[in-house]
Parts: C-alpha cells; structure tokens; sequence
C-alpha cells in the first residue's frame, strides 16, 4: 500500500470533530447471516497468522480417596527422626536452650527480665481491678503466662502477660455473671484470705463457700478456658487465616476504642465512687451518666491522690519514651509511685481517716489448683470466641513484626498453641486471659532481650512477689492502680496524632478505623469488633463492585499499554478499543463491567435496535439526506460499528471468574458480534482461562485468549487486513483496492 493511501486511510478514520460528513451519504446495511459468514471467514483467513502457543503442565488426576489416605499414612507413621522433629517443633525451646551462648545474651536477658518484672507487678495488680479480680490473680496470670510462653513461643522477643483490653473483656463477662448469680457488683468483697486478724493462710479457702472474689475467678476462669481451647483448635486445624481478617486500620480501631471503655470504667476510682460497672450496649455512656450524678460524692484525698500520681507519671512517661535511645532502661516510675504511695496511705492512715479505698489484704504463696465450672461453659462460650481471636491476632502480629525486625521467623500455628496453652494450664490455677503486649514487649527489646529465657527472670521476679512481698501493698490506694491503668492507654489513645496521615495514604481505611473505633466504644467491645470486621469486609466488596475501568493506549516506542486518562500521548488505533477491568469479574460487578465496557467502547444493543429500525425502514441502498438531528444519529449509529471492527479485554487485573462473571463475558461477545465487532480476551491468568474452558466460553483455549494485548491486537490487524476496512462514509474497500 502507498504512503499516500495509508495519509488517506488514516485521515479517513478520525474523529467525528474532524471529520465533516458531505450532505449526501451512502449507508450500507448487510443482514445477520452475512455479517456473521464474513466474521467466520475473516477468522479462517487469520488462522495463519503467528501466534504464542504454550504447552500446559499436566495435572495429576489424584483420587480424593488416595489423597487423604496417603495424607493419614504421611501423619500417623512413627520413626525416630519424626517424633524427634515433632516433640521439637511443640517444644521449641528444647531447640534453642542447649545452644544458648550464655557471655552473648545472658546480661541482656537478665537485664529485660528483671526490668519487666517490675514493671508487671503494679501493672498486675492495677489491671485485676479492670478483670474484676482480686490483685492476687493478677499476679498469678502473670507468672504462669511467662513460664508457659517460654516453653512453647516461637517469638523470641514478645512478653505475654495481662493485656488491658482483654481485662475489659473479661470484667464485663464477669460482672454479668455476678448479676445473674444474685451478687451486689456495686460492692467489692475482700481478699479470700481476709479476717479479722488477715493471717489465714490460703489453703485454709479451698474449705470455704465460695463468696464474690471466688465466684469472680472462677467465672474469670472458665472464659480463659475456653478462649484457650479455641486458639488450640485454630491451631490444630491450622485456622491462623482467621487474624487476616483483622487489618491494621481494624485493630487499631478497636484497641482505640475499647481503651476509651477502659478509662471510663477506671474513672471511678480516681474519684473514689463506689458505683455498679456497666455492661452492655452503651456501657460507656450509662458509667459517665452515674459518675456525673455521684459526683458529688467524691472522696478528695482519693482525687487528690489521683492528680498527684498523674502529675508524676505522665512526664515520666514522656520523658522515658524520648529519650529511650540515650537510656539503657526505663525509669520504674510506676514501681516507685507504688511503693511512695503504699507508704503514704501506710503511715498516714488514709483508710482510717478518710475511708479511702484499697488493695486489702494480698496473701502470699499459690492456691491449690482447681477446674472451671464445666455448668459455666454455654453462659461464656460466646464471650470466649473475640478474646480468643484478639488474643490470637494480637499475638501473632507482635510476633512477626519483631521477627522481621530481628531477621528470624516464627510459626503462626505454633503460636497460637502457645497463646492458648498459656490460657488453658493457667485456667487451673486462678488466672485469667493473656495475650502480647506492645508496651511491655517494646520495654523487653529495648533494654537488652535476646531470647525468652528473659521471661524465666520476670516470673522469678513475680514469685519473689508472691511468696513474700506481696502482702506489703495491703494499703495499696486502689485510685493509684486506676491511675496507672490510664496512664498505660496513652499509646492507644494517641492514635489521634495519625489520623492525617493515614487519611492521606488511605481514607478507606480512616473510615474503617472511625467506625470500628466508635460501635466499639458507643455500644460494646464485642459488637464493636463484630462491626468493624463486617464492615472492612463490606469496604473491600464495595471497591471490587464500583472498581476502576479504562481504556488504554499504546506508549510510543515499547509494547507497553497505559490507560489514557490517565497519560498522555498515547497511541490509538480508531478501529481497535482496548478495555481493562480492575477487580475480580464475579456476581456483584457484572452489571458495572458491561456498563462500563459499552460506555468507553460501543452499546451494541443500542446499535442493533437502530439497525433493526432501518432495516423496517427499508434504507438498505437508499440515499439518506442529512437534514435533522434525529437522522444524524440514526447515521451514527449505523456507521460507527463499521469504524470499530475489534475490542480487546485486559484480564490481567481479572483475579477470578464465577458462573455469573463468565455468563456476562459470553454475552459481551455476543452482543459485539452480532453487529460485526470481534472480542478478544488478553492477558488471562490459568484460573480465569480455566473457569472461561469449563464455562464453555470456546472449544478450545487457543481461539479467543492471547498471552498480551500486543498480540491481540496485531491479530485483529491481520484479520481485518483479510476482511477490508469500512470507512466513515460507507464505502468498504478490500486491502487489495487499498494497494491500487
């Protein structure tokens, strides 16, 4: 063909702007049956043409039956190096504690241990105020989660203890349970090992009926119990895809939120109120609805107290947090204003005086193991589930986060048999649910820690706790715990200072944050989680219905393809349209692609009625005048699928397809091909063109997919070369005619 007939050909087929139709124009319209004989033709005379053939792998066709017993042989066969690997793999330390290089990590381990350890003893007995407990239990909690964690964790670095979050959970788990069995929760009963004279011992309780602080416990019990088995049975079926589901945007969210329930439900004893907890839906709102109406009932040496221990620890703790790279270890301000404060209410008889609230007796050594109240079971099953997943989730996000850090890698389901362990044996022994804690776990790689056995030292230091100090914090102002227990929130509730930023990375995400951060801390923290999940799962539904649609444009110089509204100065060709879909093509956003899809290129059905109205018409080879608007588009519409001869789907952002998403695409080819107008599928991958063969989209995997939008296109160039180009005017010329 000559330059100069390709200047024409080209002129020909711009656009409608440049091109001024003369008054008098032919229209030529060929029935159906002809139209789809030349499409078949076409495609017979391309079949020649050059194109990437791949030969496919070769599926095993495997029974199911074999399978699984192949899978049960694999597993229930026994030798020497399996049940070595096994007990190894469950016991992780038997790994790495014979090969522990004692000059390298010693003075680390003891060093993080012995300052977690004390970090944990305020924090303990604060935190059993939020459960619902006695402080003993808290105690307890702490020692027998850093003996088990170190056993079966994987995470070198993480300290598994109390949690705050979890506490809230179960004091108002607890709290319920106390209203049903008949007890007063406005009033908080004695240690179990109070008299009149505070010496019995607490082998003496196990006789005793079992009062509020032994139903509190055992209730506190039973939900570990079944949070452990939980996190075990994810473990076991290997259900860790499960925390997936929970994004960062979510959790931090619901830690935000539920820290806000925290504070309200610790504000009572800042001001020295002896008021019923709320629980339920708007539990935050009905507290701060009781502390306003008993405000005037406030204790003020309580809230002076309060203020004071405020005024130490919240510099402190800014100080500690701005200057930890200079500091070798954090200063135990809480440890301190413990100890300042047990001697100030001590020898200033604040209880006597001003009928200020306390600890009480604590009581040393370790009560005789018991099990949970198997009757109690179906009353927390339920509330069982969210801590387990939190506790779980929570974990093995601080697990890998430091594993990265440090370049080693933990084992997710070895995890959550960890974290669950360290729920179920202490279950037995008076303790209620643990899981990771960023704070103490920052502390514990900050100062030194290099293996977990730092977590031997901080239960060493805890036992020194119980077997002997423990019983010295008996005067213990309980707005000092409180005090602490808030003062531990400022990391969750500073979460404010990013909102900016993630709004600028993704507002998606701010959404998802707010509404989790709100239902968790308006209505309740189990609602709230349940919220926030279903609704980050309805975000990602919501973008893969409404996704991103373009129509793209060849970069000059590569075979790369962009989307034109997007760049500029991309190359087009007029008779093919390329078309890329950004999501999944399934039941939800089928009726987005078509419309989509026919808005950039062409509506087909809109074409064909035309056709069909001037076929009525009888304007096969009749001369039409131009003389109205109504006549222009009827033109239009009869000419432009003769400009446009092909459309090229990009499927390469087509993750998947279902029955609905391949019904769609048959019927996109359908309707193109009824008017003339080819369909070409690029850039699948192996599962989309698996589904569109077994969708019985063609007969043969070859015949409608290319392995790039390049050679779809030279494809449809070829073919139409064979077939001759319809120009605006009507006039149809073979490439023969084109060359003379």
């Amino acid at each position: 063909m000559s330059s100069e007939n390709t200047e024409q050909h080209d002129l020909s087929l711009e656009g409608k702007d440049q091109y001024s139709p003369p008054s008098v124009i032919h229209v030529e319209l060929e029935k159906e049956s002809s139209t789809d004989f030349q499409q078949l033709e076409a495609t017979n005379q391309c079949r020649h043409y050059p194109r990437i053939h791949m030969e496919p792998q070769e599926k095993s066709n495997t029974n199911l039956k074999q399978f699984i017993i192949k899978k049960l042989q694999k597993s229930c066969q026994c030798s020497p190096s399996k049940a070595k690997h096994t007990i190894f793999g469950f016991l992780p330390f038997l790994q790495w504690l014979p090969k522990y290089d004692l000059k390298k990590n010693i003075l680390g381990d003891v060093m993080s241990g012995l300052i977690v350890g004390i970090l944990l003893v305020p924090q303990s007995i604060a935190y059993s105020l939020l459960a619902g407990q006695e402080p003993i239990y808290g105690l307890y909690t702490s020692f027998f989660a850093s003996i088990i964690y170190f056993l079966f964790g994987t995470s070198r670095h993480i300290s598994v203890g109390i949690f705050g979050i979890l506490c809230l959970m179960i004091g108002e788990v607890v709290d319920r349970e106390l209203h049903r069995a008949g007890f007063d929760t406005a009033h908080i009963a004695l240690s179990l090992g109070t008299v009149s004279n505070g010496s019995i011992s607490l082998n003496q309780t196990s006789d005793r009926i079992c009062d509020r602080s032994c139903y509190a416990i055992t209730v506190g019990s039973t939900v570990t119990f079944m949070a452990g088995v939980y996190q075990v049975a994810m473990g076991f079926f290997q259900v860790g895809f499960v925390s997936v589901y929970l994004s960062d945007a979510l959790l931090s969210g619901f830690v935000t939120g539920a820290s806000f329930t925290v504070l309200t439900s610790q504000a009572k004893y800042l001001l020295g109120l002896s008021l019923p907890r709320s629980g339920g839906v708007g539990s935050l709102i009905t507290t701060w609805i009781h502390i306003f109406r008993n405000i005037h009932k406030t204790n003020l040496c309580d809230l002076i107290t309060s203020l004071l221990c405020l005024l130490v620890l919240l510099p402190t703790k800014e100080l500690n947090e701005r200057f930890k790279s200079k500091l070798k270890a954090p200063i135990p301000t809480e440890l301190l204003v413990v100890v300042a404060a047990t001697l100030a209410s001590h020898f200033g008889k604040l209880n006597e005086k001003y009928n200020t609230s306390v600890a009480g007796h604590i009581p040393t050594g370790f009560m005789p193991p018991k099990a949970p109240d198997w009757n109690l079971i179906p009353n927390v099953a339920t509330d069982a589930i969210a801590m387990s997943i939190i506790g779980f989730a929570i974990t093995v996000s601080l697990s890998e986060m430091f594993a990265k850090k440090h370049g080693y890698t933990v084992r997710a389901n070895q995890e959550m048999y960890a974290i669950g362990f360290c729920n179920i044996i202490p279950s037995f022994f008076h303790c209620f649910t643990t899981s990771a804690a960023l704070a103490k776990t920052l502390v514990k790689e900050s100062t030194g820690c290099q293996t977990q056995l730092s977590s031997v030292v901080t239960a060493l230091v805890l036992l020194l706790v119980l077997l002997v100090i423990a019983p010295l914090f008996y005067s213990l102002q309980k707005s000092v715990l409180g005090v602490i227990t808030i003062v531990n929130l400022r990391g969750a509730l500073c979460k404010f200072k990013d909102l900016p930023k993630m709004w600028r990375v993704s507002r998606m995400d701010t959404v998802i944050w707010f509404v989790t951060m709100l239902s968790t801390a308006l209505i309740s923290t189990e609602i709230g989680l349940l919220i926030g999940v279903c609704f980050s799962m309805f975000c990602v539904i919501l973008r893969t219905q409404k996704p991103e649609s373009s129509l793209l444009g060849l970069v000059e110089e590569s075979e790369i393809f962009e989307s034109t509204s997007a760049y500029k100065n991309l190359q087009v060709n007029p008779g093919i349209k390329i078309f890329r879909f950004v999501a999944p093509l399934y039941y939800i956003n089928k009726e987005c692609f078509k419309s989509a899809l026919y808005k950039k290129t062409l509506n087909p059905i809109l074409v064909k009625a035309a056709q069909k109205k001037a076929a009525k018409r009888k304007i096969k080879k009749e001369t039409v005048t131009v003389s109205g608007i109504q006549d222009e588009v009827s033109v239009k519409l009869s000419c432009d699928p003769l400009e446009l001869h092909t459309i090229v789907i990009d499927c390469s952002a087509i993750q998947f397809l279902d029955t609905a998403g391949i019904h769609t695409l048959k019927e996109v080819r359908r309707d193109y091909e009824a008017i003339g107008i080819q369909v070409l599928l690029a850039q699948c991958n192996p599962s989309v063109k698996d589904s569109l063969v077994r969708g019985e989209y063609c007969k043969k995997e070859d015949e409608s997919f290319f392995y790039s939008v390049h050679e779809a296109i030279a494809f449809a160039e070829e073919c139409q070369n064979q077939k001759g180009i319809c120009f605006p005017n009507g006039l149809s010329l073979s490439s023969d005619q084109l060359d003379k």
